[in-house]
């Protein structure tokens, strides 16, 4: 039975308004040299005979911020928003990938092989039918 774990990249926030053209917003250089070892990561997860089906890198954090919705009816009234990064950590979710495999302990080596300046969190996804 295959199934899809989520890998998620937790490492310093970073620059990624270096990375876009500044005149179009979209990514700037070759892609071919950008991130080689997340290209070196897609390579290896093919060998091991998985497969990705998703992925991004997240802009930086001051893109973005973290609500706690109000209750109930009042939830977008009563909501609290605040700036990210998060208080209690210097690291922030930078991307993800996500990916299908036949065997758990496949999905394991595949969490020692995601490049990250910090942390990997992988966790199954609950099937949504």
């Amino acid at each position: 039975m295959t199934d899809t774990y989520v890998y998620l990249i937790h490492e310093p926030d970073w620059d990624s308004d270096a990375y876009l053209d500044a005149a179009s917003g979209v990514p700037g250089g070759d892609p071919s040299t950008n991130f080689p070892e997340h290209r070196a990561f897609q390579e290896a997860v093919a060998r091991l005979g998985a497969r990705i089906v998703g992925a991004a890198a997240l802009q930086n954090a001051r893109h973005g911020g973290r609500v706690t919705p109000g209750d109930g009816d009042a939830a977008e009234r009563d909501a609290v928003y605040s700036d990210g990064p998060y208080p209690d950590t210097s690291e922030v979710v930078s991307g993800f990938y996500m990916v299908e495999v036949d065997e758990e302990e496949t999905a394991r080596r595949i969490a020692a092989l995601v490049p990250t300046g910090g942390h990997i969190e992988w966790r199954k996804v609950f099937p949504i039918s």
